[in-house]
C-alpha cells in the first residue's frame, strides 16, 4: 500500500475556492481503481490549511492518479489560490 500525504494554505479571500477545488479532487480519486481512501482535513491550528491523506493499492494506482485531468485540475487550483503549499510525501507499508 502507497500512503501520501500533504497540504497547502490558502489565501484568506480564496480560501472557500480551494476547499471546493480541494473536495471535487477528492471525490474524483476516489472512485479511481486502487484507490483505498482519500480525504481532505482542515487544520485545526491554520484555518486556511487544508491536509491531504491518501492511501493507494500500489504504485501503478498512484501513477494512474496523477496522470487523470483531475490531479491537474487541482494542481492548477494550489498555483492559483494557495499561498503555500507543503511538501508532498509518499510512504511504502508493507502489509504481510
Amino acid at each position: 500500500m502507497i500512503i501520501v500525504t500533504g497540504s497547502v494554505t490558502a489565501r484568506p479571500d480564496s480560501f472557500e475556492a480551494l476547499l471546493a477545488a480541494a473536495q471535487a479532487h477528492v471525490a474524483r480519486s476516489r472512485a479511481e481503481p486502487g484507490c483505498i481512501s482519500h480525504a481532505v482535513y482542515g487544520d485545526v491550528e491554520d484555518p486556511l490549511r487544508l491536509f491531504f491523506f491518501e492511501q493507494w493499492a500500489d504504485q501503478q494506482a498512484l501513477e494512474t492518479h496523477y496522470r487523470q485531468p483531475g490531479s491537474g485540475e487541482l494542481m492548477s487550483a494550489i498555483k492559483a489560490l494557495a499561498v503555500a503549499s507543503g511538501k508532498l510525501e509518499t510512504f511504502t507499508v508493507r502489509q504481510d
